[in-house]
């Protein structure tokens, strides 16, 4: 009986000790703060929509995943990809990820922001997976962590190139998502103080499709702000059939996720182009050594994970890349942020303080108002 009684004080005294240091072990697997051997990772990828579809979000994610396989050297049975998870279905997105987990993935990452909320309920039930979700807010403090692409930095340079190259003084943003949305909405802003900066009689338009999927809805949207008279059109969604309906009308246009040179190449004067490969990179090579934290992470010019491709000398005014350069310069070396100092709203309301600069958290997480320029849908 003596016996049995020091042994159970001795349990309880090894697991109070694991509780009061932090132990963070799950089951036998990866640790938080320690290395993870290459070998044992097994990545579950869920994308939202079909990889050979027209959505160059999916491609472009598709694209990393690759580069991020290729450079770390993972063999093709340690990705588990799950293609056309229709992100406002939980119940179709839970499933996925429990059968990533049920093939051995122990890193997941969700590559859409509609599968945020499903992360967070299943991190905190498989604790021993790494939950990495694109472009959202949440975390914990254990194995959930968001990333995003600082797209704030490369919009406001294709803003300079929209506001050098409108002749009508309108231009054209075919939104995905509404205000509600600080991801799409961060975009536009930074569009629209990038288009001020070098043209203030300018004006951007917003149209809202409420879906990042919705070549019909994208098409539309692009007509009816040519129709009012924007001659530069740009995008915060998935397909290229805006960028299609500018050069069909003889407009100029702005691509986004991949270089749309070949999709428009009579209309597109610049991209904006993600490298979700960087980002993917740093996430597992993070993972394998040990420096993974359960955190909001972003990455941007510096980082080489987001910029523009340089504008089309037979369609952009000769001054714009020389005004991209020094933009990028400021940006990169210069400590300029886009959203520095007090920033007007177009509701009359002021945003920031003199000296300041809105963080990553708020400009991708808090950002519910349109800058001054621009007129809302």
């Amino acid at each position: 009986m003596r016996k049995n009684i020091c042994v159970f004080l001795l349990f309880c005294i090894v697991f109070g000790v694991c509780i009061l240091t932090g132990c963070k072990r799950q089951g036998f697997g990866w640790m938080l703060g320690e290395p993870f051997p290459k070998e044992k990772i097994v990545v579950g990828v869920i994308h939202p929509n079909k990889i050979n579809s027209d959505s160059l979000y999916d491609q472009a994610h598709y694209k990393g995943i690759l580069e991020m396989k290729r450079g770390i050297g993972l063999a093709n049975n340690q990705v588990i990809r799950k293609v056309d998870i229709f992100d406002k279905d939980p119940a179709a997105v839970e499933g996925a990820i429990r059968d990533c987990i049920a093939g051995g993935a122990n890193i997941i990452i969700a590559a859409s922001w509609g599968y945020m909320d499903t992360c967070e309920k299943l991190a905190a039930e498989f604790p021993s997976v790494i939950f990495a979700h694109a472009t959202g807010y949440k975390y914990n403090n254990l194995n959930f962590a968001n990333y995003s692409v600082r797209l704030y930095q490369a919009r406001y340079l294709s803003g300079i190139v929209a506001g050098m190259n409108t002749k009508s003084n309108k231009i054209g943003y075919v939104a995905a998502m509404g205000k509600d949305n600080s991801e799409v909405t961060a975009g536009i802003n930074a569009f629209a103080i990038g288009v001020e900066s070098v043209n203030p009689a300018a004006r951007i338009y917003v149209r809202v499709t409420h879906s990042w999927h919705d070549p019909m809805g994208e098409t539309n949207a692009a007509n009816a702000l040519i129709g009012t008279g924007c001659d530069v059109i740009t995008v915060h969604a998935n397909t290229p059939s805006a960028q299609i309906a500018a050069q069909k009308a003889g407009m100029r246009a702005i691509g986004f996720n991949a270089d749309m040179d070949s999709d428009a190449p009579g209309a597109v004067i610049t991209s904006v182009v993600p490298d979700w490969g960087a980002i993917y990179t740093r996430l597992v090579e993070s993972i394998i050594d040990g420096t993974f934290r359960p955190t909001a992470y972003f990455y941007g010019l510096k980082e080489g994970a987001v910029d523009i491709t340089p504008p089309n000398k037979l369609l952009a005014a000769p001054e714009t890349e020389a005004a991209v350069i020094a933009a990028r310069q400021r940006i990169m070396h210069e400590g300029f942020n886009v959203f520095d100092g007090v920033l007007k709203t177009n509701g009359g309301k002021s945003v920031g303080q003199t000296g300041k600069t809105l963080s990553d958290e708020i400009i991708l997480g808090g950002i519910n108002w349109y800058y001054r320029n621009v007129i809302g849908q």
